[in-house]
């Protein structure tokens, strides 16, 4: 899931997209309007959490800008203004979801994954191919019965295979899916990271690998 974090208060930003990232999230941070809208020209996003009160654009004003995108990212509006009168106000400009400032850190976790749930294409609850279950809210997957105790990039990796799947994903459209815009693409990490998923799937092997392509879920006899 990709995350766009929009939020002057730096320190603030931080601490939510570190906790969005712990979560197994691509998250991006943007301080200003402008940044943002620069941000969700380049990347396509899930979900946008975005600040009202913003410099550069009004968050009123990049709310409108997201709403009229097709393919648009579902918008999570997060301000201290958290009277009943602005949050009609805020799901008025198109904002999906309205959370006011102080929050519960768990709350929003929830609020964001349930946002990703009902964008348009979104992935279905639970992902599953070659034997593998998948629950990406529950944050469980397991082969044949078995459950895979799998690290938050390792997850993150099988889920956006999963949903791929039966295509091919490149290891650049993985660094996209899975870490965030400061990954280095001529980094090894996606094929080290694929190294250790195989070692926990266990054999019979079903991650496909094809030079030049790409890796995908694929059963042993397309191997």
């Amino acid at each position: 899931m990709r995350v766009l974090v929009v939020e002057d208060a730096r320190t603030l930003a931080e601490v939510v997209a570190e906790g969005l990232r712990d979560q197994g999230m691509a998250v991006d941070v943007a301080h200003d309007g402008l940044d943002a809208a620069a941000k969700l020209d380049a990347t396509g996003y899930d979900v946008v959490v975005l600040d009202r009160d913003l410099p550069g654009i009004h968050g009123d004003t990049l709310c409108r800008m997201i709403t009229e995108r097709d393919g648009r990212a579902m918008v999570l509006m997060l301000t201290a203004a958290g009277s009943p009168g602005d949050r009609v106000s805020g799901l008025t400009l198109g904002a999906d979801d309205y959370l006011g400032k102080p929050f519960h850190f768990p709350e929003l976790v929830l609020r964001v994954r349930a946002l990703a749930r009902r964008r348009p294409a979104a992935r279905p609850r639970t992902l599953s191919a070659a034997g593998i279950e998948l629950d990406p809210v529950h944050r469980t997957a397991g082969r044949d019965g078995r459950r895979l105790d799998l690290s938050v990039k390792e997850f993150a990796v099988l889920e956006a295979l999963l949903a791929a799947s039966p295509a091919f994903l490149s290891a650049e459209d993985l660094l996209e899916q899975v870490w965030d815009e400061h990954a280095d693409p001529f980094t090894n990490t996606v094929a080290v990271t694929i190294s250790r998923l195989r070692r926990k799937l266990g054999e019979p092997a079903i991650i496909a690998t094809t030079p030049g392509v790409g890796y995908r879920i694929a059963g042993p006899d397309a191997l």
